[in-house]
C-alpha cells in the first residue's frame, strides 16, 4: 500500500499547495459528506427542501411576472418552466455563496488545530450546493412531463453552463469567505446581496426585455449569462445574446482570479483572526 508524506517547508507553500490539496482529498470528501448530512438533519422532509424552495419561488414569480405583469415567456415554453430554468442556477449560486461565506468561521476549531489547505472548506460547501442542484433538477424533469414540454437538442450544452455556475459560485465565495474571517459584518451583508441579486437577475423574467443599449452592461452580472445559457439549453430558444455571455464569462474569470489571489494572500492569518 502506497503512502504519502506531507512536508511543510518555509517558503515553499506556493509550490506545494496544489500537491497538498490532492494529499488532503480525503478530508475534502469527509467535510462534503458531513455538510450534506448536517444540512437537513432533524428536518421532517430532509432533502425535499431542495425542491420545495425553488418550487415556491417559481410559483410566486410565475403569478407576479407571468399572470399579473404579463411578461412574455421565451419561445414556446410555459412561463413556469422558463422561471424554473433560471431558478436552478440561481438557487445553486445563492446556496453556495451563503454556505461557503461562513464555512471558515464555522470550522474554526479545525483550522486552529491542524494544517491543511484551507481552500478545501469553501470548496466542500460549494460541492454540497451542487448536490442540492442535482436534487432540484429532478423537479425540472417533472415539469417537462406536467406541461408536456420536450427540451431541444441544445440541452447537451447544459453541462457547460453548470460548470460556469460552479466557478462563479466558487470564485466569489473564496473572496467573501476570506473577508468574513477578518470582517464578521459580512455574514449580515450576504443575505442582503442574495436577496437583492434575485431581483436584479433575470430569474422571474427574460433578459430580452432589457433595452438593447443596456444589455451588455446588464451582463456584468455574471449570473445573467449563466441564466440565459440555461434557458437557451433547456428551452431551445434560438436567440442567445452571445456578447453578453462573453462578458459574463470574463467577469467570472476575474472573480475566480481575485478570489483565489485574496484567499491565498490571507490564508496564513486565518488561524489568528478566526
Amino acid at each position: 500500500m502506497s503512502t504519502s508524506e506531507l512536508i511543510i517547508e518555509p517558503g515553499r507553500s506556493e509550490k506545494n499547495y496544489w500537491k497538498d490539496l490532492w494529499l488532503f482529498r480525503e478530508l475534502f470528501y469527509i467535510l462534503s459528506w458531513r455538510d450534506l448530512k448536517v444540512r437537513y438533519k432533524q428536518t421532517t422532509i430532509g432533502a425535499t427542501w431542495s425542491i420545495i424552495r425553488p418550487l415556491l419561488t417559481m410559483i410566486i414569480f410565475t403569478v407576479i411576472f407571468g399572470r399579473v405583469a404579463k411578461l412574455p415567456s421565451e419561445g414556446k415554453a410555459p412561463y413556469a418552466i422558463m422561471v424554473y430554468a433560471a431558478m436552478l442556477p440561481w438557487q445553486f449560486f445563492a446556496n453556495a455563496l451563503s454556505e461557503a461565506s461562513v464555512s471558515l468561521v464555522s470550522n474554526a476549531n479545525l483550522i486552529t488545530k491542524i494544517y491543511f489547505p484551507r481552500m478545501i472548506i469553501p470548496a466542500s460547501s460549494v460541492i454540497v450546493s451542487l448536490v442540492d442542484f442535482g436534487i432540484s433538477f429532478l423537479l425540472m424533469l417533472g415539469l417537462f412531463v406536467w406541461f408536456q414540454f420536450l427540451p431541444s437538442w441544445q440541452i447537451i450544452f447544459l453541462p457547460i453552463f453548470i460548470v460556469l455556475a460552479f466557478f462563479a459560485s466558487f470564485g466569489i465565495s473564496l473572496y467573501v469567505t476570506a473577508l468574513n474571517v477578518k470582517y464578521r459584518d459580512f455574514r449580515y451583508i450576504i443575505p442582503f446581496i442574495v436577496q437583492f441579486g434575485l431581483y436584479v437577475s433575470p430569474v422571474g423574467f427574460s433578459s430580452s426585455i432589457i433595452p438593447a443599449k443596456w444589455r451588455l452592461i446588464y451582463s456584468l452580472n455574471p449570473m445573467v449569462g449563466i441564466i440565459d445559457g440555461f434557458r437557451w439549453s433547456i428551452l431551445g430558444e434560438e436567440k442567445m445574446y452571445w456578447p453578453g455571455l462573453m462578458v459574463s464569462i470574463l467577469v467570472i474569470i476575474i472573480f475566480c482570479f481575485l478570489g483565489f489571489k485574496y484567499f491565498r494572500k490571507t490564508e496564513r492569518s486565518f488561524a489568528d483572526n478566526i
